[in-house]
């Protein structure tokens, strides 16, 4: 069993204090119900279980007005005491303020019954409008500080609330930074990935041919794939940090690749998949008066195609690649098709960074997303991107 409370250092005082208070109103006769008659000891039985109640007021508030009511009834059938009063009063507070909480209400409407009780049955008793007094002393000794007491603590409840709801939105604002955080990392792993890892492929590949290979025509083919690739991704690097970088006069670089690059792409891809005879063709099938892509649309398209061309120069086997586009009054929709065999040995590691960032991507336009082998000899990648404004997220 848990040893009781000790009682606070602050209700010690008030205690001792009573006592004190009720001992010297003894010593000099200051009794307040039977004023002028001789009283014996039986007069420090409600004082001294009042100081008892006083040491409970905050450790064990119940238990604190019990006795006190009784301490108080004792009181008055042996003379009454102010110092007995006053603690009384002081209990009913720390009640209010410290007990359970339903007790503290009933304690509070409780107070107001009994004051106007003792109002009406003075006034019906003494027919005077002298028993009114009696009723105000009733109120005082009762019904004010129990509403004090409730009062005070209905503010505390608010402000501990208030606290709370502060610490609340603190935590919410942390939890949105640490997700801005992780979004903006995501975004420049994406764009780090799509801008390079094509390049640096391209370059592993056609560096390990230049070894293999004893020809000089093949190896200078090799040389030249592998310093245009390089080239090219130092200028996607120097882009890429421009966009974290601000210029100078206070403007950002922006790069904003878009599908009119696809030809190029697919010049590129042919170069870079010769050694895998590889061939890539392209098929833009919107209409011609189709309105302008969205940039958010636009790039997503346009990363996707390269990351899928820069898959099927990696793992694809010998064939064509083909890339299709089309494009309703809806979604846009590109397909990237390439030969697939199980048996056909990548030609350079993949961490599988490259789905999850088109992935990403076609999520974050809330469009759908799909790749894999289709049952045909083919890995086909899917992706259909919603061309009607409201629906990407940042």
């Amino acid at each position: 069993m848990s040893s009781p409370a000790r009682p606070h250092r602050h209700d010690v005082w008030i205690a001792l204090a009573g006592l004190v208070g009720g001992l010297l109103g003894i010593a000099l006769g200051l009794h307040t119900v039977t004023p002028h008659e001789q009283h014996g000891p039986e007069v420090l039985i409600g004082l001294l279980m009042m100081s008892g109640a006083e040491l409970l007021r905050r450790t064990a508030p119940v238990w604190a007005l019990g006795i006190a009511v009784v301490a108080q009834t004792v009181d008055v059938l042996t003379g009454g005491l102010l110092a007995v009063v006053i603690m009384f009063t002081d209990i009913l507070y720390a009640v209010a303020l410290y007990g359970p909480a339903r007790l503290a209400r009933n304690l509070a409407t409780g107070s107001v019954v009994f004051t106007v009780a003792v109002t009406i049955g003075t006034v019906a008793w003494l027919r005077t409008p002298e028993a009114l007094l009696l009723g105000a002393l009733a109120a005082g000794v009762t019904a004010t500080p129990a509403w004090t007491g409730l009062m005070l603590r209905q503010h505390r409840d608010a402000a501990a609330a208030e606290r709370l709801r502060a610490e609340q939105t603190a935590l919410l604002a942390e939890m949105d930074r640490t997700q801005a955080v992780a979004a903006e990392r995501s975004r420049m792993a994406r764009e780090l990935h799509d801008r390079v890892a094509g390049h640096l492929s391209a370059i592993a590949i056609h560096s390990t041919a230049a070894l293999t290979l004893d020809e000089r025509a093949a190896t200078r083919d090799a040389l030249a794939v592998i310093r245009e690739n390089s080239t090219q991704g130092l200028t996607e690097m120097r882009s890429l940090i421009g966009l974290l970088r601000e210029a100078g006069g206070g403007q950002v670089v922006e790069a904003s690749p878009s599908l009119d690059g696809l030809d190029a792409l697919l010049r590129r891809a042919g170069r870079t998949g010769a050694a895998g005879r590889l061939r890539f063709t392209g098929h833009d099938d919107r209409p011609r008066d189709a309105p302008r892509l969205s940039a958010p649309v636009e790039l997503a398209a346009y990363r996707i195609v390269q990351e899928s061309l820069a898959n099927a120069v990696k793992h694809a086997a010998p064939g064509e690649v083909t890339v299709a586009l089309r494009q309703d009054a809806e979604a846009l929709t590109v397909t990237v098709t390439s030969p697939f065999h199980e048996r056909v040995a990548s030609r350079a590691l993949g961490s599988g960074a490259g789905l999850v960032g088109m992935r990403e991507r076609v999520e974050l336009l809330d469009g759908t997303f799909a790749a894999g082998p289709d049952g045909s000899g083919n890995w086909r990648v899917t992706a259909e991107l919603p061309l009607r404004e409201g629906k990407s997220r940042t």
